[in-house]
């Protein structure tokens, strides 16, 4: 009996202190995990030993039934009571933790590594880059489409070259290995196979991901938007290239960021220009992304990567100098059609040949004298099999520390602004059965342009608009707030860009100044005597100009001048 007793008044507590854990704060539990269960510790071996007792007093023949079962039953009541009584202390204490505040907690105030945020102001320069991007892209007949920001891991991995380790991975989500996505032309090749679609004309604007070391001013990010626009299908040969170089070219030029030359080359030419310079199959790839940082680092120091860490014997190596090393127009290509070791390499000749006849149709659109035949450009990415080309500013104008001001030192360079090439086989790599669909694009650097518009806006000193308000309602006297809120609803009817003051009874001055601070090109303003009439005084903000507008035509003078 003693121990059933003892077994169900634990329980007991458990189950009420279970049931009031649930809201608990850390502290409460805390307490309720130490002291209750060393009480009732206390409790049971209080129990056992009297237990003990009374079973000494059984074995001697007194208390076996009668008074002896009396004084038991009378203890274990006792016993009962005390945990009660525990039980309803540990619940006024929850009840008292529960009132008390909970201490702040300190966080470290940083965006990660390779990020940024951005404030109205910047927000509002970002915008007016992509629309004018995008008014580009649908000039040309693209579709937009848009893809997870995560994919299957397989499908990006072995596409990227030395870059694969640059990718994000995530950790197992319910049985699928995932990775954020580094480009936005991997993604589409899965949707065309995916789709079984052999001709598309798209665009994407989207976030990618790398786990690159950033250099934030220079433009370079972790995260980061990428604008790419790229042609699917079979078509004649290098027409839908050339108007993809065309696409970056207005680009630039509605921009307006500066003098640029948009770099031209071809994969089969390189690869053709490795195997006459003597290079392994084997090492095409490795030795082509050697190449490609020559955009960034001296011959001596590329010559040196390509023998002591890719292997290339050394005289290999200064016939590849020799060649990418060389840069013009179509004269070039001339040149290197008539090249001895050239012309004994199909591949190197099949690339020749191409690069002509792109080069032509540039010309035929009018970009003579805005591309350039590098043969340093490698694009270091491994599908690209044809064409490749990169754009950069000539003059590179230097790029300000973020949130730094227009105070700041001068920091860093841009680089490239555009990029892309030809990619025939990516697309079958996805599909089951290894159908091709040959594509070709190009990809806009907007962050390092947003990077080069705010340097320019911060060096200005001008304040720019980050709203796009054009008219405020303001009152002149108390009282007058719900006749705002009529008018401000005509305007938005209307399709008129509107706002007024959230307070009920504003001075007019502070209103009137809210206009000139936030631009706002116009203000209706009014009281009691010109309600009376029926009309409101439209003010010019900048020129302070009034004129009696009849409430009724408010709205259409407003468009009226908006117009001019």
């Amino acid at each position: 009996m003693f121990r059933n007793g003892i077994a169900l008044s634990t329980r007991f507590v458990t189950r009420n202190l279970n049931k009031s854990s649930s809201c608990a704060c850390p502290r409460l539990l805390a307490t309720q995990q130490t002291n209750p269960s060393s009480r009732l510790l206390e409790l049971s071996k209080k129990e056992k030993k009297n237990e003990s007792n009374n079973n000494n007093d059984t074995d001697d023949g007194i208390g076996g039934s009668g008074s002896g079962g009396t004084i038991t039953k009378t203890h274990r009541q006792m016993e009962l009571d005390k945990i009660d009584e525990e039980v309803a202390k540990l619940l006024a204490l929850k009840a008292k933790l529960g009132d008390e505040p909970v201490q702040n907690q300190k966080f470290t105030l940083k965006t990660p590594k390779g990020t940024r945020d951005y404030g109205p102001q910047q927000m509002m320069q970002r915008q007016n880059v992509l629309d004018k991007i995008v008014g580009v892209f649908k000039k040309h007949g693209g579709e937009a489409i848009d893809t997870p920001v995560f994919e299957l891991k397989d499908v990006l991995t072995g596409k990227y070259g030395e870059d694969s380790k640059l990718i994000y991975d995530l950790k197992d989500q319910g049985g699928e290995i995932l990775a954020l996505r580094y480009d936005l032309t991997v993604p589409l090749a899965r949707y065309l196979a995916m789709n079984k679609i052999s001709s598309l004309k798209r665009y994407h604007i989207a976030k990618v991901y790398r786990r690159d070391n950033p250099a934030m001013t220079r433009g370079r990010y972790r995260e980061f938007y990428q604008c790419d626009f790229d042609i699917a299908g079979s078509f004649d040969p290098m027409l839908p290239d050339a108007e993809c170089v065309k696409i970056v070219s207005e680009i630039l030029d509605v921009l307006d960021i500066g003098d640029y030359v948009i770099k031209l080359n071809h994969r089969q030419l390189l690869d053709g220009m490795f195997e006459a310079c003597g290079v392994p199959a084997d090492k095409f790839r490795t030795i082509c992304s050697a190449v490609d940082k020559l955009d960034k680092s001296p011959w001596s120091e590329v010559r040196r990567e390509m023998i002591d860490e890719k292997g290339l014997d050394a005289a290999a190596a200064d016939q590849i100098g020799e060649y990418v090393q060389l840069s013009g127009g179509s004269e070039l290509v001339e040149k290197l059609l008539a090249d001895p070791k050239l012309k004994a390499v199909p591949a190197a000749m099949k690339g020749l040949e191409g690069m002509q006849l792109l080069m032509k149709y540039c010309t035929s659109m009018g970009l003579a004298n805005k591309i350039s035949f590098d043969l340093s450009l490698a694009r270091g990415l491994d599908y690209y099999t044809g064409v490749i080309y990169e754009c950069v500013l000539k003059s590179e104008p230097k790029i300000l520390a973020n949130g730094s001001g227009a105070a700041a030192e001068e920091q860093g360079t841009v680089g490239s602004v555009a990029g892309g090439g030809r990619y025939d086989n990516l697309v079958g790599m996805f599909d089951p059965k290894g159908k091709q669909v040959p594509c070709v694009g190009v990809s806009i650097g907007v962050e390092r342009i947003f990077s080069v518009i705010e340097a320019k806006a911060a060096a200005s000193g001008v304040k720019q608009r980050t709203n796009e308000v054009e008219v405020y309602v303001a009152s002149a006297h108390k009282g007058l707030h719900e006749k705002r809120l009529s008018i401000l609803n005509d305007l938005w009817n209307q399709g008129i860009k509107a706002e007024h003051s959230y307070k009920l009874n504003p001075k007019l001055l502070a209103q009137l100044q809210h206009c000139e601070e936030q631009q706002i090109p116009l203000a209706v303003v009014f009281g009691d005597s010109e309600l009376e009439k029926g009309i409101v005084k439209l003010r010019e903000v900048t020129t302070r100009k009034e004129d009696e507008i009849p409430v009724a035509e408010l709205a259409n003078e407003i468009k009226k001048r908006l117009r001019s």
